[in-house]
């Protein structure tokens, strides 16, 4: 097992984890009831595990679930579930653990910042874009119809679990789509980890491990910079994300998953370093080839709608004062934002993917 300090508390990264997190919470001195939150899919192969774990060190978990997807991700769901915490009698010394993947881990981050206005939350990834990307940096949040994480806050977890056992147990798809979080980290901060991910050893297990630790290296260093996004620093994580996430919305959250998404923007973004930063060619060429070994989309399907595309865009966080807050990489193992992105460009790139 490997240990490292992130944020406001600290990382497992190992196997054979999740029946320890009884006593790693208690270790913490956390003690008394909890509310597991999870969906229907991962509640079903592993919240007996975690419950059996957490009763057996004394504490008396509640456990909440909710339906699988990205459409679960509202407000409207964070106040049932704070509604059956209270229900259940959670009070202030009490604390939520997240056990699931990206969606999961925000919603049930959120809750817990807002619960009797902040208590412990727990995270329990059971995807590897969850390990590498949501789980840290304290973001937390919900969806509305107009946007992704356009309602919430930052809350960072007390502790996060990784157990990587529970990555076996994911279907090939979603193993692939955390590799987008993966590369684009490698793109914005680490040509070697780039050159590392090009040989393809990443996927054998015994690399996995060193993997996931490096990625929470990168995004917490990023994020210690800038908390709260506010000098531009924590923006650097966003490669990828303006187009990534419009085309999300674009696909009604059904189309693709958030990392294949990623990718598709991480394509479009290249396409505006090239005209914004002197990328070169070749350079775009390889991180696209990457993406592809991993099996993740590089191009939309030719009856996507495109015009749903650049309407999602206007309702981007990362739209402030109308001006467009955009990611570009001059070469692999840097990016900086640049202030010369017009929405133009963006409508070109996209409409080239």
């Amino acid at each position: 097992m490997i240990s490292v300090r992130a944020d406001a508390g600290r990382i497992l990264i190992g196997k054979q984890l999740l029946p320890q997190t009884g006593k790693r919470c208690q270790a913490l001195r956390l003690f008394g009831q909890c509310a597991i939150v999870s969906d229907t899919n991962v509640a079903r192969q592993y919240a007996d595990i975690l419950k059996q774990s957490l009763i057996s060190t004394g504490f008396r978990p509640t456990l909440i679930t909710i339906p699988a997807g990205e459409k679960s991700k509202t407000l409207e769901q964070a106040g049932a579930i704070c509604d059956r915490m209270i229900a259940a009698g959670l009070d202030r010394q009490s604390f939520v653990i997240g056990l699931g993947g990206g969606m999961v881990g925000d919603i049930s981050g959120f809750v817990a910042a807002i619960y009797h206005r902040g208590i412990p939350h727990v995270q329990v990834p059971t995807t590897l874009l969850a390990m590498v990307d949501s789980s840290i940096g304290g973001k937390t949040g919900v969806n509305t119809r107009d946007g992704k994480n356009l309602i919430g806050a930052v809350h960072h977890p007390l502790l996060v679990i990784d157990d990587l056992d529970v990555l076996k147990t994911l279907p090939r798809r979603e193993f692939n789509q955390g590799f987008a979080e993966i590369i684009k980290h490698a793109v914005i901060a680490d040509a070697k980890m780039f050159r590392t991910l090009q040989s393809r050893q990443a996927g054998e297990a015994p690399a996995l491990q060193s993997l996931v630790k490096r990625n929470i290296e990168i995004k917490s260093r990023i994020v210690a910079k800038d908390e709260r996004d506010r000098t531009g620093e924590r923006a650097l994580l966003n490669f990828g994300h303006t187009v990534g996430h419009a085309i999300e919305r674009a696909g009604d959250y059904r189309k693709f998953l958030h990392g294949e998404a990623l990718s598709l923007g991480i394509v479009a973004a290249c396409a505006i370093s090239i005209r914004r930063a002197g990328l070169a060619p070749d350079q775009r060429d390889a991180i696209v080839d990457l993406l592809r070994q991993f099996e993740l989309p590089t191009t939309l399907p030719k009856n996507f709608p495109r015009e749903k595309v650049f309407d999602a865009l206007k309702f981007d966080k990362k739209f402030e004062g109308g001006k467009v807050r955009f990611v570009v990489t001059p070469r692999v193992g840097a990016a900086h934002l640049a202030n010369d992105v017009t929405l133009d460009n963006i409508r070109e790139a996209v409409k080239d993917l």
